[in-house]
């Protein structure tokens, strides 16, 4: 179902998005050809007399800047793609915020309420382990919340957020960023693993995380950590905005912020793990505040 989108000043990206698409008159006659109905890549290649990898990138633009989306449907030989109009009006206000409200909310790693894990696994304090390795009801152990790195070769763990402060406000954005990688029982850089991350019960990215890092001592690792494990990890933001969902800048779908519902429950639920599907199951290893490279544990940061 086609949308309407308000923007402002601040929405840099995706007016920036928005800008390129419309600015080539061929785009716009795909979109004029969209508004009397849905059209496969070849269609829209013949009616405008363009080769089929041209009409394909210039789809390829309008959907990156959400003015229309694309579906795999089946056809004769393989699956065809089918295009479809996203939006039925843009408004943009020439105005910008004076000043932006934020909150920010730190989630010690160990202060997760569910899990489910399969070695490798284990959980260690700034002082040491915290029961045995590769034992997944370790987790449930009471001094998990003195946790600063956790890891797990399937599975996730899930933290419930507080959301008082979203009370009687509109947030503008969502950001929830950590350091993370994945896990092998040492480190090793050749390791993928596609690492999603739900937000109230809604995919809001997978991150391919190309492997478990060493090398180097992490700068925040205590002494007795070995060198032959894990170090360090990456950090990622996974954005909600009014315009889509992002990991880092890269969009990865076209839910707005207010589509996750974060003040409808009594909390935030936000899930870190493997899905059963992934192509790349090769764990998570989640850093807390004194280990890998950042000194920080899970951070939700709202913009009113």
């Amino acid at each position: 179902m086609s949308k309407t989108i308000q923007m402002d000043l601040d929405d840099k990206e995706q007016l920036a998005l928005i800008a390129r698409a419309l600015s080539a008159e061929v785009r716009i006659e795909i979109l004029k050809l969209l508004c009397r109905g849905d059209l496969n890549i070849n269609e829209i290649a013949e009616q405008l007399k363009l080769p089929q990898s041209s009409a394909a990138a210039h789809a390829k633009v309008l959907e990156e800047a959400g003015l229309i989306k694309t579906t795999l449907k089946p056809a004769v030989r393989g699956s065809m793609k089918v295009c479809s109009r996203q939006l039925y009006a843009i408004g943009v206000e020439i105005m910008t915020s004076l000043e932006e409200k934020t909150e920010i909310i730190n989630m010690p790693i160990g202060n997760f309420v569910d899990y489910y894990v399969e070695p490798t696994c284990g959980i260690v304090s700034e002082k040491g382990h915290i029961d045995e390795e590769d034992e997944p009801r370790c987790f449930y152990n009471p001094d998990r919340t003195k946790a600063k790195l956790l890891w797990f070769g399937r599975g996730y763990v899930e933290y419930r957020f507080p959301n008082k402060l979203l009370t009687n406000r509109r947030e503008k954005r969502m950001e929830l960023s950590m350091e993370i990688c994945s896990e092998d029982h040492e480190y090793n850089f050749d390791f993928p693993s596609d690492i999603t991350v739900w937000i109230s019960g809604i995919e809001a990215g997978t991150w391919n995380c190309p492997g478990d890092f060493g090398g180097r001592r992490g700068k925040l690792n205590p002494e007795w950590w070995p060198d032959k494990n894990t170090q360090y990890g990456v950090l990622k933001t996974w954005k909600l905005t009014e315009q889509g969902t992002y990991l880092d800048d890269k969009k990865v779908n076209s839910i707005p912020i207010q589509e996750y519902h974060l003040s409808k429950n009594a909390y935030i639920s936000v899930r870190i793990g493997i899905k059963e599907d992934a192509r790349h199951i090769g764990g998570v290893n989640l850093f807390g505040d004194c280990f890998g490279d950042y000194a920080q544990n899970i951070r939700m940061k709202f913009v009113f």
